[in-house]
């Protein structure tokens, strides 16, 4: 039996991208909540502020990754090369 693989619609990869984000989302959100509760009752005696900022510095971070994710060319050190220049870095073999 031969193994083709399908190709995958964009339809499917933009699903795919909207899926990891929402879980990152969860989970650094999450981990922030938690680390604000703890935080709180240990450090800050019951406050609420730790609780806020440590769920909005995960939903930040989840923010900034799926920047990434959709817009790779935002990457630091990411170089985006125009077609006109980059015929000059392809190399075809000769005839």
């Amino acid at each position: 039996m031969s193994s083709t693989a399908k190709p995958t619609s964009s339809e499917n990869i933009v699903a795919q991208k909207y899926d990891r984000c929402l879980a990152d989302l969860i989970v650094k959100s999450g981990v922030g909540f938690s680390v604000g509760v703890i935080a709180s009752v240990i450090i800050f005696r019951r406050r609420g502020w730790p609780i806020a900022l440590g769920t909005g510095f995960g939903a930040g971070m989840a923010y900034a990754d799926c920047d990434r994710l959709f817009n790779p060319a935002r990457i630091p050190g990411m170089r985006v090369i125009p077609a006109s220049e980059a015929a000059k870095y392809t190399t075809e073999p000769s005839k």
